[in-house]
């Protein structure tokens, strides 16, 4: 990208560079081919084959925990071994603290949506509340990615009438939920109200830190400073920093807005949400 300060208001074809140019998979290539490398080289010249380095972990940590298996099946259910019990926490359109829920008919606009877990959750991970002194293990708070929306359930008519309501509703699904939650009598349930529960979704003002704060390459017109962005997008996998953050990584973020003919052999822009902005 150059120096220069990216317009993202400016139509299909302008001088902006594309999404679909920025996220050249060159680099993921170049990273996997790395990975491949380490794990089957070297460590193959050692004489130490993946399968068999696995199997020694394994046996290393002991036997695994015994169950019986289940049959294979087809029932929209989900389905656990005999003396295991599976229980549902946090779903779409469940209110994140004293929020509404969401109603049967999807007929909830973006402000509700905002305040509700967003669709199809993916990496998450527990923070434990420090209790006199340790780490507790039955209270704390969860954070859960927001990776897509299925628009077909979303909105009540789904695609059809696509409009600038139903693109701010999809944003306000996307993102990541921070939830208390706390186990009582073995079950974990939200705790509702709760002064620390959030969401963060696609429109979510958000501070740049680090050495990208102020760099060229984050200004935009909105943000000559590059100093803040605005929410996060098709959150898949997450990690734990050092230092005791949350870290969600964003993917395919190209696919929410067309732009110009990409070269050939790379996809374009699949996303509508620039098309309702522009009136179609």
């Amino acid at each position: 990208m150059s120096n220069s300060c990216f317009d993202p208001g400016a139509d299909d074809g302008a001088a902006n560079p594309a999404f679909d140019l920025l996220a050249d998979p060159f680099r993921r290539r170049l990273l996997a081919a790395a990975v491949l490398t380490i794990g089957g080289g070297v460590l193959g010249t050692l004489g130490v084959p993946l399968p068999s380095l696995a199997a020694s972990a394994g046996r290393a940590a002991g036997a695994l925990h015994g169950f019986t298996g289940i049959p294979v099946s087809t029932s929209d259910s989900v389905t656990v071994p005999a003396g295991f019990s599976a229980r549902l926490l946090y779903a779409w359109g469940d209110p994140v603290s004293d929020g509404p829920r969401a109603r049967a008919d999807a007929g909830d606009d973006a402000a509700s949506q905002m305040l509700q877990a967003g669709m199809h959750h993916d990496g998450m991970h527990f923070f434990p509340f420090i209790e006199n002194g340790k780490a507790s293990s039955t209270h704390g708070l969860l954070c859960i990615n927001h990776e897509y929306t299925d628009d077909g359930l979303l909105h009540p008519g789904g695609m059809q009438g696509w409009s600038a309501e139903k693109v701010a509703k999809s944003k306000a699904a996307h993102g990541i939920s921070v939830i208390e939650v706390r186990q009582e009598n073995g079950a974990w349930q939200v705790v509702r109200p709760s002064a620390l529960a959030r969401r963060i979704t696609a429109d979510t003002a958000c501070r740049i830190s680090g050495p990208a704060r102020g760099h060229p390459a984050m200004c935009t017109t909105s943000d000559r400073r590059g100093e803040r962005v605005l929410g996060t997008v098709n959150n898949c996998a997450m990690g734990v920093t050092p230092w005791g953050t949350y870290l969600s990584c964003e993917e395919n973020f190209n696919g929410y807005f067309s732009g110009p003919p990409a070269p050939a052999g790379r996809p374009r822009g699949r996303g509508r949400w620039n098309r309702a902005r522009a009136g179609g």
